[in-house]
C-alpha cells in the first residue's frame, strides 16, 4: 500500500511548535506524507503572537488546487483560517474533493491569548466548512464560541456541546476536555451512532503549545490511513499525550515550549 499524503491548511509559526511547522511534523511522525498550504504569517514565539499576515484568499485557493490538481490527497486538515474571505476560499476549494477526509480543528486563539480568527469568520467557519468536515475537533473555550454559550466545566456538559456541534454539520465531533479542571484530560466523540470517551491523565507541563494542532493533525494521519474513526482518535491521542510527556527533553523558548513530536524516534 502506498505512503498515505496528508494537506495541512493552516498558519505559519516561526518558531516552529504550532502551525503549519507543528502539522508537517506530525504527518511524518505519524508515518504520512506531508504537504502544506499557507493561509497566514504570524510573528510568534512560545511567548505569544505579535503579528498576523494574510495570505490573500485566491492565493490559498491557488494553492490548494495546484496540490490537488497533481497529488493524490488522503487526509485534509485544517488549522488557521483567519478571516471570512479565506474560509470562502477554502470552502470554495474543498467541495469538489468531497471523498477526502477533512479534520477541522477551529483554531480561534492563540497560547498567549491572541486572536486568530476575526469574529465574523465564524460565521463563515460555521456555515461552509462544518459541512465539509469529517471531524471537528474544538477544545472547550473554542466549542463554547461556536455555541455562544459558557464554556463546559464537566463531563455533563461536553457531552452536551459535543452532540449539539454534530448538529451543525460535521460528521463527526471530537471535543477535547483539556480545559477541564483537575487531574483528568477527557476527549469525546460524538457520531450519529452515540457518544466515545477517550481518556487521559493531565501532565503537569508548561510545554503545551501546540497540542491543539498536533492532535488534529494526527487524526487526519491516521484517517488517511485508512482507520476506522475512533481507532484514528485513540491513536491521535496516544500520540500527542506522548508528545507532552517526552516534552520537557526539548529547550526551546522561555514560554509554552512544544511538544516532542519525534517523540518515539529520536534517542
Amino acid at each position: 500500500m502506498a505512503i498515505a499524503n496528508s494537506l495541512s491548511i493552516a498558519g505559519s509559526d516561526p518558531s516552529g511548535g504550532a502551525g503549519i511547522q507543528a502539522d508537517l511534523k506530525t504527518f511524518a511522525a505519524c508515518g504520512t506524507y506531508g504537504m502544506a498550504v499557507l493561509t497566514a504569517l504570524t510573528a510568534q514565539n512560545t511567548q505569544g503572537v505579535s503579528g498576523v499576515h494574510l495570505v490573500p484568499p485566491a492565493f490559498v485557493a491557488a494553492q490548494i488546487a495546484d496540490v490537488f490538481r497533481d497529488v493524490r490527497v488522503d487526509a485534509v486538515k485544517i488549522g488557521m483560517i483567519a478571516s471570512a474571505e479565506i474560509a470562502v476560499a477554502v470552502a470554495d476549494a474543498l467541495s469538489p474533493h468531497r471523498g477526502v477526509p477533512v479534520v477541522l480543528d477551529p483554531v480561534m486563539v492563540a497560547k498567549g491569548g491572541a486572536s486568530l480568527l476575526a469574529r465574523e469568520a465564524v460565521a463563515a467557519l460555521v456555515g461552509r466548512l462544518l459541512p465539509l468536515a469529517t471531524v471537528l475537533t474544538p477544545n472547550l473555550p473554542e466549542a463554547a464560541v461556536l455555541l455562544g454559550e459558557a464554556e463546559a466545566v464537566d463531563r455533563a456538559a461536553m457531552a452536551d456541546q459535543a452532540r449539539r456541534l454534530l448538529a451543525l454539520g460535521p460528521m463527526a465531533v471530537l471535543l477535547k476536555g483539556g480545559h477541564l479542571p483537575g487531574a483528568e484530560s477527557p476527549d469525546v466523540l460524538a457520531t450519529p451512532e452515540g457518544l466515545s470517551w477517550f481518556e487521559g491523565v493531565r501532565v503537569l507541563t508548561r510545554n503545551t503549545h501546540g497540542t491543539g494542532c498536533s492532535l488534529s493533525s494526527a487524526l487526519a494521519a491516521e484517517l488517511g490511513k485508512g482507520r476506522p474513526l475512533a481507532d484514528a482518535a485513540a491513536a491521535a491521542k496516544r500520540f500527542v499525550a506522548g508528545a507532552v510527556r517526552a516534552s520537557d527533553a526539548l529547550s526551546v523558548g522561555s514560554g509554552h515550549g512544544p511538544l516532542h513530536h519525534f517523540h518515539a524516534l529520536w534517542t
